[in-house]
């Protein structure tokens, strides 16, 4: 018997999320990098609707987020009703997970997949089980071959965070084909609107054409609302009937909302945006790469940066050397990656700040 209440068995097993470093004691300027947040930031028109809708505070926001589904069916050519929305995509994640997996049941993802993934897994009692990667990137047959008849759910986060690689629309057809038709395939497609490449799909047309595969998409990334927490799934309309059963009946406010509607309308910043982002990967990948540093190829806003185990130069060192210039990018251990860091795509200022640093970091430890 202990002298307070103790939660059930397992959850104080569960390593907490902990997200990138915001703050640096005794530096007064920081520029976060560790976040994968946008280097251009929100639409001004969404910031105004954001504003807009602080007079309404006291009255609860629509429970259904309609003028939200409507908005995105409209964007995306979707039908509404296939549309739930969250909290960010992190709560549709988790109520997913709760709605189809429990003890005794399986999750799948991937070896360097999102952190939540095995998080939210273990919080409902399931088991989490991660296959390995190749070169970095979701395996098909891996996954595969680990499919079982307790598994419940698949994630693959495409692009994946934090290697920034992805996975190709045949392949992903490859692996709905290949699951059992019970197994629920999510498509984490977080990064999808800097993805530019003809092989690519974020999820659509194979939620349209199953019935066991839905797609999560935020707009923390390229619409910059990372802090109003928004997100939203597409998927089959009974998956759709079992989320809306299980999630909190006010779980988006009215403010994220308004502003989520305003930054899907404004379609010249979210170019804008992805320009910013196809001028500047490149380059980050290019310029680190000269220094003698490995960089996992990206198609997302992020590159990670690889480290050599020698004394003075491993990703610790580089942290901390980055640090104490205020420059703050993530450190990826936790994802099994110990001698990785990840890098935000950020503003010209800042890329070119990192790369100095990172410069000057290199020459001192030699």
């Amino acid at each position: 018997m202990t002298a307070y209440p103790v939660p059930r068995p397992g959850i104080l097993d569960i390593s907490p999320y902990v997200g990138g470093e915001a703050k640096i004691e005794g530096v007064s300027r920081v520029i976060r990098l560790a976040s994968n947040e946008s280097a251009l930031g929100p639409s001004p028109r969404a910031i105004a609707a954001y504003n807009a809708a602080a007079a309404d505070m006291f009255r609860y926001p629509d429970g259904h987020s309609t003028e939200l589904r409507e908005a995105l069916g409209r964007l995306h050519g979707l039908d509404p009703e296939r549309i739930v929305c969250g909290a960010g995509s992190d709560e549709l994640i988790a109520l997913l997970i709760r709605g189809y997996a429990g003890p005794g049941d399986e999750v799948l993802y991937s070896r360097h997949g999102f952190l939540i993934y095995p998080i939210d897994t273990l919080a409902v009692g399931a088991t989490p089980v991660a296959a390995p990667e190749t070169n970095l990137t979701f395996d098909v047959d891996a996954i595969l071959a680990r499919v079982t008849p307790r598994t419940k759910l698949v994630f693959i986060a495409n692009p994946n965070n934090p290697t920034g690689t992805y996975v190709p629309f045949d392949e992903v057809r490859r692996l709905r084909d290949r699951l059992p038709k019970q197994v629920v395939l999510v498509l984490d497609a977080a990064y999808a609107e800097y993805v530019r490449r003809n092989d690519y799909e974020s999820g659509i047309e194979l939620v349209a054409t199953s019935e066991n595969v839905v797609m999560c998409r935020t707009f923390s990334k390229v619409h910059g609302l990372a802090a109003v927490r928004l997100g939203w799934m597409y998927a089959p309309a009974h998956i759709i009937d079992a989320l809306n059963r299980v999630r909190n009946p006010f779980n988006v406010n009215t403010p994220a909302m308004k502003a989520g509607v305003a930054a899907m309308e404004d379609s010249a910043h979210v170019e804008r945006s992805v320009a910013h982002n196809n001028r500047w990967l490149p380059w980050l990948t290019g310029e680190i790469g000269k220094l003698g540093l490995e960089v996992t190829p990206s198609v997302a806003n992020f590159v990670l940066i690889h480290f050599p185990k020698s004394a003075d130069k491993t990703a610790a060192d580089a942290d901390a050397f980055l640090m104490k210039r205020g420059l703050i990018l993530r450190r990826v251990a936790g994802y099994g990656l110990p001698n990785a860091l990840r890098l935000t795509v950020g503003t010209e200022e800042a890329n070119r700040l990192v790369v100095q640093g990172l410069k000057d970091f290199l020459g001192k430890a030699a």
